[in-house]
C-alpha cells in the first residue's frame, strides 16, 4: 500500500491526461473543417471555431497547469464546460447510453457526463492535490 500511497499525489495526472486527450482529439480535428461542420451543426462558423479553441486551448491549460499555475487547470476546465453542456442538451439528450442509436445517432450522454464532471472537479479542486493523513481505524 506504501507504494499506491506515493503515487496517490501524482494520481491526477490520470485525469488531466484523460479530459486533455478527448478534448484535444476533438478541437484539433474541428480546425480543418469549420464550415462543414458549422453546416452539418446548423451554427456559424464562428461559434464552432471558439467551440475548437475552447477545446483546445482548454486542453492545453489543464496539461500545463499541473506543471505550473492552479488558474490554468481551472481556466482550461471552465473553458470546455459550456462546450460540453451544448453537446449534452443539443445531441446527446434524451438517451443515457454511449451506444447510438436510431434516435440518437451521436449516442447519449453517459459518456459526455462523465467528462463533464472530471471538468466540474478541476474546476473546484484545480491544483490542490495535498493529501492529507488518514485518521486511526478506530477498535
Amino acid at each position: 500500500m506504501k507504494f499506491l500511497d506515493n503515487l496517490a499525489p501524482h494520481v491526477h495526472w490520470v485525469l488531466r491526461l484523460a479530459l486533455a486527450s478527448v478534448f484535444l482529439y476533438h478541437g484539433l480535428g474541428k480546425f480543418p473543417q469549420l464550415p462543414q461542420l458549422g453546416q452539418m451543426m446548423q451554427m456559424p462558423v464562428f461559434i464552432v471555431l471558439l467551440v475548437a479553441l475552447a477545446e483546445t486551448v482548454g486542453s492545453l491549460l489543464i496539461l500545463l497547469g499541473g506543471f505550473w499555475k492552479d488558474w490554468m487547470t481551472r481556466l482550461g476546465a471552465l473553458m470546455q464546460i459550456p462546450v460540453m453542456l451544448g453537446a449534452i442538451f443539443m445531441v446527446h439528450w434524451g438517451q443515457w447510453s454511449f451506444i447510438p442509436s436510431q434516435t440518437h445517432p451521436m449516442g447519449g450522454i453517459e459518456f459526455q457526463l462523465v467528462l463533464l464532471l472530471i471538468q466540474l472537479y478541476f474546476v473546484i479542486k484545480g491544483n490542490n492535490v495535498k493529501l492529507g493523513k488518514a485518521a486511526p481505524a478506530s477498535a
